[in-house]
């Protein structure tokens, strides 16, 4: 199994030919005879609290628009392992995006032993009926937070899904849930034009708009590059997440 480092994100563009024309299409164009070595590409992304705007980006939706890629970004060291060693033992290549933010932060008891979380799934974190909340890496850690304020302040029941895998998204689970609840909110850092927010957003539109009793809403960076001294304003927090939510439910 080939495992590349790619630190950080932000420095992964001079590999983006060989990644997206050369990697992803390998065992397309040998008609399945080829892989890539269960190629999967390790790499940081994200905001850290000081990075500025060449080491805090987040370019997930670069690499979700190629087929043959699959793109994966863990919430926790528990599903960090988990969803790294089934990345490994899938034969296409994989970018395995690590949020850095949460390499100094997130605490838990890592299993010793061998295990999988299969990729393509996503998990249903808190299970509501009032509204869909998705993210993914970082951002649930901050969805976690304005769930909670949400239902404080608003008496709120808020379903939080983490998707885990980008692409492939789980759209089962999600779709399933908008269709329950009737609200969508999508977080996530990256920008919000082209973001992956976007295609999520226009999937539920689709297969949900006679369920859905509001808008789908978006939480995510600004369109510019990332700031330094701005960047608490750049990254979505728990006010804004939840400002989404309350909009989503007052509509």
């Amino acid at each position: 199994t080939a495992i590349a480092e790619i630190q950080f994100a932000d420095y992964i563009f001079p590999a983006f030919d060989q990644i997206v024309n050369e990697a992803a299409k390998y065992r397309y164009r040998s008609g399945n005879q080829f892989n890539c070595g269960k190629l999967t590409f390790r790499s940081p992304y994200g905001a850290v609290g000081h990075g500025g705007h060449y080491h805090s980006q987040s370019p997930e939706a670069y690499f979700a628009h190629t087929p043959g890629l699959k793109v994966v970004i863990p919430r926790s060291p528990i599903q960090a392992k988990g969803l790294l060693l089934a990345s490994i033992r899938d034969p296409n290549p994989v970018i395995f995006f690590e949020p850095k933010y949460m390499y100094r932060s997130a605490v838990e008891q890592v299993p010793v032993g061998d295990y999988v979380i299969p990729l393509e799934t996503a998990e249903v974190i808190r299970e509501g009926k009032d509204v869909t909340v998705i993210g993914y890496g970082s951002q649930i850690q901050v969805l976690r937070s304005a769930c909670d304020l949400a239902t404080e302040k608003l008496g709120v029941s808020c379903e939080l899904i983490d998707l885990r895998t980008i692409m492939p998204w789980d759209k089962e689970t999600v779709l399933k849930s908008v269709k329950k609840t009737g609200r969508a909110v999508v977080a996530h850092e990256a920008p919000l034009t082209g973001g992956f927010g976007a295609e999520l957003a226009a999937s539920i539109q689709e297969h949900c708009f006679l369920h859905l009793e509001a808008p789908v809403q978006r939480v995510c960076g600004w369109d510019i590059p990332f700031p330094l001294i701005f960047e608490p304003f750049y990254v979505p927090d728990r006010l804004r997440c939840f400002e989404a939510i309350k909009k989503a439910i007052q509509y």
